[in-house]
């Protein structure tokens, strides 16, 4: 375990029985095959090349990097070492929303024509977070961008144009990062399907993940998880368990099977479910929402 926290590394490694290490002993280790990153964004690319070089195996945490130029070299270097890589887009890991996307594969509902997705957070993170983060499209949008690939271009369809507006509404402080914490984008794909994505760094109730698809013979749709289903009714009222509070608790379950799909695949040979080209192509379609937002416009892809 590797943390430049000292307390953390310890703890985690005596929960799980391992020794604390640094990443240059690891990386130089040749008993270990694999390199799990989960560090703050902007040591991803680095930890890549890094692992990359000495031969390990690769499941990094989105996104690949703030720079799409640099993502493009972390999935060369991937390439001319050999070694397999896996982004931690955990989303597509979910039960619920993996049914729905094999589904729509299968045909269920027709030809796929209109994705909505909500995305809420229910509060903003600190401001020193965000300064680092390289802004909402980057650093939050970037699962939404990658359910839309997902969902709405299983087939090959590509986004055609996207148009992105947003708003502080949430936390004046916010503005000075520079950054928004409210945002719609609208993405028209190659074939003319229409995605409309809604997010927010502010959801009182709580943590606000769902998504519809609209087809030509039906919908399918996912609602949030709640810590319990139970349905309480009496005279005064009828409710139910708010949603989960946050992406911990929400998908805990799509963390813990997307590990499992990554070893699984290591040692199968098959194929990763999400890659580092998937990394690369959400990346493109933050820059896109962020340069739509500061000019005004609709992009181009």
């Amino acid at each position: 375990v590797c943390d430049p926290v000292a307390d953390s590394a310890a703890n985690l490694a005596q929960q799980l029985g391992a020794t604390v290490s640094t990443p240059e002993a690891v990386l130089a280790d040749k008993s270990i095959d694999v390199v799990a990153i989960a560090s703050p964004t902007d040591t991803h690319s680095d930890l890549i090349h890094r692992a990359a070089a000495a031969g390990k195996h690769i499941f990094c945490e989105k996104p690949v990097d703030l720079s799409v130029p640099r993502a493009v070299d972390c999935a060369a270097a991937v390439k001319a070492a050999g070694v397999a890589c896996m982004i931690g887009f955990q989303r597509r890991f979910d039960p619920t929303f993996a049914e729905a996307q094999a589904r729509l594969v299968r045909g269920e509902i027709g030809a796929a024509e209109m994705l909505v997705v909500t995305s809420r957070d229910p509060g903003a993170p600190p401001t020193q977070y965000l300064k680092g983060s390289g802004g909402i499209f980057r650093d939050m949008l970037i699962h939404d961008f990658d359910i839309f690939r997902w969902v709405l271009c299983h087939d090959g369809d590509q986004a055609a144009t996207l148009y992105a507006t947003g708003s502080v509404l949430v936390d004046p402080e916010i503005a000075k990062v520079p950054d928004i914490d409210s945002s719609v984008v609208t993405i028209r794909t190659k074939k003319g399907r229409l995605a409309q994505i809604n997010t927010s760094r502010r959801a009182a109730y709580g943590y606000d993940q769902r998504f519809e698809v609209l087809g030509s013979t039906g919908m399918l749709q996912c609602g949030n998880l709640r810590p319990t289903e139970v349905v309480q009714s009496d005279a005064s009222s009828v409710r139910s368990d708010k949603p989960e509070h946050f992406f911990l608790q929400r998908y805990r379950e799509a963390y813990r099977l997307e590990l499992v799909h990554f070893f699984e695949c290591l040692q199968s040979g098959a194929p990763f479910r999400t890659t580092i080209a998937d990394g690369v192509a959400a990346q493109k379609l933050a820059d896109a929402a962020a340069k739509s937002l500061a000019s005004g416009q609709a992009v181009s892809l």
